[in-house]
């Protein structure tokens, strides 16, 4: 009797250590699949900011003094005004 309760504890210790290094196992594999999924949101990230500072870049070209004076004269007919087009107005004295 002593024999088999001598076995079964074996067998018993044996199954436990299994389950353990199964759960190891599991969370290794759980550890590197966060880990993936950590470097393609960093990816994600760097793809996006690039995306960002283009857009800025491309806004400021845009946004420039030349390229409105430019777009305004091409699109619109306006010109830059010069000293003959400027008249100054005097108030009627009181």
């Amino acid at each position: 009797m002593k024999a088999l309760a001598g076995t079964s504890l074996v067998a018993l210790a044996v199954a436990a250590l299994l389950a353990s290094l199964s759960l190891v196992s599991w969370r290794q594999r759980q550890a590197l699949q966060t880990l993936d999924r950590v470097d393609s949101l960093k990816h994600e990230c760097a793809l996006q900011e690039a995306t960002l500072e283009e857009l800025e870049a491309r806004l400021l070209q845009l946004e420039s003094w030349s390229r409105v004076s430019s777009e305004a004269e091409r699109r619109l007919g306006m010109r830059k005004a010069g000293a003959s087009d400027i008249v100054i107005l005097t108030g009627a004295d009181e």
